[in-house]
């Protein structure tokens, strides 16, 4: 598993029993899972804090980001009743470095880049 911070946000970490997961907060406020199918090329926004590209996929009432273009992939679930946008951002960011550690083989491109696109016009 990843070298994870004992705190994301204000959240600490606590243990559970579930292989490859992690989780924050009582209760879990950001649950990881590391080992996930890694996503292909999708229309949901990515972000990029500390390098790593994460595709923000939104719920009714959790914020699902998966890392984009690294085998294996993390999951992060984040439960809006406790993440906030602001903390949102600071355990992303917290997150990132360790999934950093993960060769990165692909990154996101705007969605209305093409594969040949070089850019010129």
């Amino acid at each position: 598993m990843l070298a994870l911070p004992e705190e994301v946000g204000e959240f600490e970490q606590r243990r559970t029993t579930s292989q490859g997961t992690s989780v924050w907060g009582e209760p879990s406020a950001v649950v990881l899972r590391c080992g996930v199918e890694p996503i292909g090329p999708t229309e949901h926004p990515c972000v990029s804090p500390a390098g790593v590209d994460w595709v923000w996929i939104e719920h009714d009432d959790h914020t699902q980001l998966i890392s984009f273009g690294r085998e294996p992939s993390v999951e992060l679930l984040l439960d809006q009743d406790y993440i906030n946008e602001s903390t949102m951002m600071n355990v992303q960011a917290a997150l990132s470095g360790p999934v950093a550690q993960i060769e990165q083989t692909r990154e996101c491109v705007p969605i209305d880049q093409t594969a040949d696109d070089d850019g010129a016009d």
